[in-house]
């Protein structure tokens, strides 16, 4: 597809410097700008390939921008980036969607689905589950008995959600990551350890998006939730019973231990593991491979296994990091104190 700079200017309400008649037909990041191509500066300190970019249009925060004149037509907003976001989701709704179910797949009598579905080829639709409209099922996607598919949601190849789970509206589940499957119940017994059934299910709310390979696991009794417009990376693991709420974002490899209770607009960074039965307040940060072993007050910024204060972490590490040499002097100081005391 090609837009002029016009066109792509009265996407985002931008004012326009420049050739107003610019034509693009594709994007680059701004460090390998092409002729043709869009793409946005938002930083200081990407503000002098305005001037150096082979883009042809560019997207920049109004206050980037001198009185002078560039090479590339700009196109001035108030974010550039939340800009720019705008128009790739443009973009991909202008793509749009498959309808239809492709031969190979295969849907209980009982199954329902909503209108402009797509099925992709040999999907397995279980009995009484309900798919939304508009919904994308890519092919070889499982869908459990009594699942429920919110309106408008995506699931890529390979993705498996079990029996009795529920899907809000216009969630993603990417490939390979499964919902639903068993938490890690056991019971020891003399004779060994006792499976414990687990009975419930995971319920994500609307706009909830799932990475690639993950797990979330359905809970003992009672359900998993996923709260509204929570963002989960590739390769995380979530506990039974666990509940996260809304508009977190949690990194990959993190993993999650049962029957955590977390807030709102949380950032967890990559390789986090938090322990079960502990609750994480409101707008909390936990920085990469932390180790959380205890609840957490809203606003706090974790960082260090077991997870303290990042503030404290870093005073602390400055002395571990001379730990050798702090021993050395508090010896000196014994051995200098039991002469004095000798004489």
């Amino acid at each position: 597809m090609e837009f002029t700079a016009s066109q792509i200017a009265g996407f985002i309400n931008g004012k326009i410097i420049g050739d107003e008649n610019a034509v693009i037909s594709g994007v680059s990041p701004i460090e390998n700008g092409e002729k043709g191509h869009l793409s946005f500066i938002s930083q200081e300190r990407f503000a002098h390939y305005m001037e150096e970019s082979n883009c042809s249009v560019l997207i920049v925060n109004e206050s980037l921008i001198k009185d002078k004149k560039y090479p590339a037509t700009i196109i001035a907003v108030e974010n550039a980036y939340l800009s720019f976001q705008i128009l790739m989701n443009l973009y991909q709704q202008m793509q749009g969607r498959r309808t239809g179910v492709e031969s190979g797949s295969f849907f209980h009598p009982s199954s329902e689905l909503g209108e402009n579905v797509y099925v992709g080829a040999f999907t397995y639709v279980s009995e009484k589950a309900k798919i939304g409209d508009g919904s994308q099922i890519y092919p070889q996607v499982y869908i459990g008995k009594n699942v429920k598919i919110g309106k408008n949601c995506i699931i890529y190849s390979g993705a498996r959600i079990y029996d009795y789970c529920v899907l809000g509206d216009n969630c993603i589940i990417h490939s390979n990551t499964v919902i639903g499957s068993d938490g890690f119940g056991f019971q020891p017994t003399k004779d060994g350890y006792q499976k414990i059934p687990q009975l419930g299910n995971v319920v994500l709310e609307n706009d909830v998006e799932v990475g690639s390979n993950c797990s979330i696991d359905r809970g003992t009794i009672g359900s998993t939730v996923i709260g509204k417009g929570t963002k989960i990376d590739n390769l995380i693991q979530i506990a039974h019973n666990v509940k996260i709420g809304q508009n977190n974002v949690i990194a990959a490899q993190a993993g999650i231990a049962g029957s955590t209770v977390i807030g709102d607009w949380n950032m967890i960074g990559g390789q986090t593991g938090i322990v079960g039965h502990i609750k994480i307040g409101n707008q909390v940060k936990i920085q990469a491979q932390s180790g959380v072993n205890s609840s957490v007050k809203d606003g706090e910024v974790l960082y260090g296994s077991p997870a303290i204060a990042a503030g404290d972490y870093r005073r602390n590490y400055v002395h571990f990091r001379n730990l050798t040499e702090i021993v050395k002097r508090i010896n000196q100081l014994e051995n200098n104190s039991k002469d004095n005391t000798n004489e």
